[in-house]
C-alpha cells in the first residue's frame, strides 16, 4: 500500500461538465485526490473547513459572485492554502489582479486542458504559474532587468523575503516560515518597496514574481 499522503484539491467552479472535465483530468495523476467541488462561495467555505485541501482551483467568475473576493475569504480562513485560478478572461487584464489578492498561479480555461497539470505541479512546488507570455509582459512592465540590479543592496533577510514573495507567499505565511511576526514582515515590505522604487505593494509582487521565474536555477 502506497503510505504517501495525496494532495487534496477542491474545485469551486459553477459549470458542472467543465468542473466533471477538470476533475477527470487531475484524477489521472495518482498524486493527487479531489475532496469535493463547489459551485459558489459558501459552498467553496463549507467544503474548505469540511475537508482542509492543499490546493483550491477556483474560476473567477461564480454566477453573480466575485472569485476574487473568495480567494482572500478562503486565503484568511487558511492563509497557507494554494489557489489556482481558471478563468475564461484574458490572462492580461487579470492575472496580475488575482496574483495581487493571493493566488498562486492563473491559466486561461482555453488552455486548461493542455497545462492544467503543469500549472498545478508548479503552483504546487513553490512558485507562481502564469504563461511565459504573461511572465514577459511582467518583465518588461517592470523593468525587471534594470531593478535587478540593485537586488544586492537588499540584506539577506530582505532578500529572503523578496524572493518569498516572488513564490506567491502572503504575510502570515511569510512569518510562520521565517518564525517572524507579521508586523515585522511588514516593516521589511516597507524597506524594499524603497531599495527597490516600487510604488506599491502590487508592483513589489509583480517584479518579485518576474525575477523569481527568471533567476538562476540553485546548484
Amino acid at each position: 500500500m502506497n503510505s504517501l499522503k495525496k494532495i487534496a484539491v477542491m474545485i469551486v467552479e459553477d459549470h458542472p461538465l467543465f468542473s466533471r472535465g477538470l476533475a477527470s483530468l487531475i484524477k489521472t495523476q495518482t498524486a493527487y485526490t479531489i475532496v469535493g467541488d463547489a459551485t459558489n462561495g459558501a459552498e467553496a467555505m463549507d467544503l474548505l473547513r469540511m475537508e482542509d485541501p492543499d490546493l483550491a482551483i477556483v474560476d473567477l467568475n461564480l454566477g453573480n459572485e466575485e472569485g476574487l473576493e473568495l480567494i482572500k475569504d478562503m486565503k484568511a480562513y487558511k492563509p497557507t492554502l494554494l489557489t489556482l485560478v481558471l478563468s475564461m478572461h484574458d490572462e492580461r487584464f487579470y492575472a496580475e489582479r488575482v496574483i495581487g489578492v493571493g493566488a498562486n498561479g492563473y491559466i486561461m480555461k482555453d488552455e486548461a486542458a493542455n497545462k492544467v497539470l503543469d500549472a498545478i505541479h508548479t503552483v504546487l512546488s513553490g512558485k507562481t504559474y502564469i504563461s511565459e507570455a504573461e511572465q514577459a509582459r511582467l518583465c518588461s512592465s517592470v523593468d525587471a532587468v534594470t531593478k535587478s540590479v540593485v537586488l544586492d543592496e537588499l540584506s539577506d533577510r530582505q532578500f529572503q523575503i523578496f524572493s518569498l514573495i516572488g513564490k506567491g507567499l502572503g504575510t502570515r505565511e511569510i512569518a510562520a516560515k521565517l518564525n517572524l511576526s507579521a508586523k515585522t514582515v511588514d516593516a521589511h515590505k516597507e524597506h524594499i518597496k524603497q531599495r527597490l522604487h516600487c510604488d506599491s505593494a502590487q508592483e513589489l509582487r509583480q517584479l518579485a514574481i518576474a525575477w523569481i521565474n527568471h533567476a538562476p536555477a540553485e546548484n
